[in-house]
C-alpha cells in the first residue's frame, strides 16, 4: 500500500464520519473514492452504517462493481452505483449516494426542481436532474443494484455533480473527497433553504453565470481545504 493510498483510505473513513455528522448520511447511504494509483478500481465500505465505518471495513472494487477481495464481508447492494459513475466519468474521483431528508421532497414532487438559491450551492450546477428508474425498468425494488440501472443513472448524471433519484435519494460526484463532501452537504443545505424560501414566497435563484463562476471558485483548493478542515473538526478529527 502506497502512502498516497494510505492517506486516501484514511480520508474515506473521515468522509463517512463527516457526512454522517452533517446529516447527509444516516444508517444508510455511502461514499466511495477512486484508487489513486489505479483508475479502474475504487474503494467503498462494506455494508455498514457510515458513522461507524473504520479502515478495516473498506473494500476494493472493479468498475463492474465486483469486490477484488471481499474478505468475507458483505458489500453494499448498491456498490455498483459508484462503479458505473467512475466508469462513465474519468474526471470523477469520489462519489456519494445519500437519502438526506431535506432533499427527499424534491424527489417526490413534480415540477419543483432543486435549484441553487445561495452561493455555496452553486456546486449543484443548476437545476438538479431527476432520474426515474421506471422510464427504463418499470417497477423495481428501487435499488441501483445492477449494471444496467447504474449505467442509466450515470447517463442522467451526465457531466454534472448531482442527480436526484425519484422517491429515493441522490447521487453526487466530484474531483476529490473534499469536493464531493462539499457538494453533498451543500445539496442538503440548499434543499433546506429553498423549502423555507418557497414557504415565504417565490425564491430568487442564482443565474446561470453566477452558478458557473461561483462553482469554479468554490471547487478550488483554498475553499475546499477550509471546508474540509472545518467538517473534519466537527466530526472529531480536528487534531491538536
Amino acid at each position: 500500500m502506497t502512502q498516497d493510498l494510505h492517506g486516501v483510505l484514511g480520508d474515506l473513513v473521515i468522509a463517512n464520519r463527516i457526512l454522517a455528522h452533517e446529516g447527509v448520511l444516516d444508517d444508510f447511504g455511502h461514499v466511495a473514492v477512486r484508487h489513486p494509483g489505479r483508475a479502474d478500481r475504487f474503494f467503498v465500505s462494506r455494508s455498514r452504517s457510515p458513522e461507524i465505518v473504520t479502515r478495516d471495513d473498506l473494500l476494493e472494487f472493479t468498475l463492474d462493481g465486483v469486490p477484488v477481495d471481499p474478505k468475507g464481508l458483505r458489500p453494499y447492494l448498491e456498490s455498483v452505483l459508484h462503479a458505473r459513475i467512475f466508469a462513465a466519468r474519468p474526471d470523477v474521483q469520489a462519489t456519494v449516494h445519500h437519502h438526506s431528508p431535506a432533499v427527499l421532497p424534491y424527489t417526490v414532487v413534480d415540477d419543483v426542481p432543486l435549484r441553487p438559491v445561495f452561493h455555496m450551492a452553486s456546486v449543484l450546477g443548476g437545476p438538479v436532474p431527476v432520474w426515474d428508474s421506471r422510464d427504463e425498468f418499470g417497477d423495481t425494488n428501487m435499488l441501483i443494484d445492477d449494471v444496467p440501472k447504474a449505467d442509466s443513472l450515470a447517463r442522467a448524471l451526465g457531466g454534472g455533480t448531482s442527480v436526484l433519484l425519484r422517491n429515493h435519494g441522490a447521487a453526487c460526484a466530484a474531483q476529490s473527497l473534499p469536493a464531493v463532501v462539499f457538494v453533498s452537504v451543500r445539496m442538503k443545505d440548499n434543499a433546506e433553504l429553498q423549502s423555507r424560501a418557497m414557504a415565504m414566497g417565490k425564491p430568487r435563484y442564482l443565474t446561470e453565470g453566477e452558478t458557473r463562476m461561483t462553482a469554479e471558485m468554490l471547487m478550488g483548493e483554498r475553499p475546499l481545504d477550509r471546508a474540509w478542515s472545518y467538517w473534519r473538526a466537527r466530526a472529531g478529527y480536528g487534531g491538536i
